[in-house]
């Protein structure tokens, strides 16, 4: 008889105790939670990204307990970028506004991965990374709902990875936009959890 082998690495803790890798690790994206789009008067502001804050802390301390990675997606710009044809000029590299607000800040041994367009995903590191990371599954968290939040959700989805959003850590400029793109993770995607 043949002793059962693992296909994966096993690892000792502190105290000597056989712990598998999580096949399923999760990590929490935080979506374009910058000056130009949470801050009042900002070029894009989001009214209502000041009202899901607190919960994205909830979010971001839930995961430092647990030790989960915490990624933050940034949308980023050049001054003459080619979304600016579309909206008002935003997070333009090396100016305030495409910073984190200090809400949210992130810490020594976070990831941030800056974005130009909808998906974290397109032409950025993100994928690569989660590979590394060994993450299955992603909690997404900021703004836009129906724009940057849905677009990672769909590219994240045809990946393969689980997308769960917490509906009181996303918000949009309009309500109608939140419900549509939610309504679109939950039904198309089969993908969302309530806080």
């Amino acid at each position: 008889m043949n002793p059962v082998k693992h296909t994966f690495p096993e690892v000792l803790n502190k105290k000597g105790v056989i712990n598998l890798p999580d096949k399923n690790k999760t990590a929490l994206l935080v979506i374009d939670m910058l000056r130009d789009f949470v801050e009042k008067g900002a070029p894009l502001e989001v009214p209502k990204a000041r009202g899901i804050v607190a919960n994205i802390r909830r979010e971001i301390n839930k995961a430092r307990r647990n030790n989960i990675p915490i990624i933050y997606s940034c949308d980023s710009h050049l001054k003459d970028d080619r979304e600016f044809a579309i909206w008002p000029p935003h997070a333009v590299k090396g100016t305030l506004g495409a910073e984190v607000i200090d809400e949210l800040k992130p810490r020594e041994g976070d990831i941030v991965i800056r974005t130009g367009t909808y998906s974290g995903f397109f032409r950025t590191s993100l994928d690569k990374t989660l590979k590394e990371l060994g993450v299955r599954r992603l909690i997404l968290t900021g703004v836009v709902t129906n724009i940057c939040i849905l677009y990672t959700a769909v590219d994240a989805y045809m990946r393969g990875y689980e997308v769960s959003v917490p509906e009181d850590c996303v918000t949009a400029l309009r309500a109608a936009d939140h419900r549509f793109a939610m309504r679109q993770i939950s039904e198309t995607l089969k993908t969302f959890r309530s806080s």
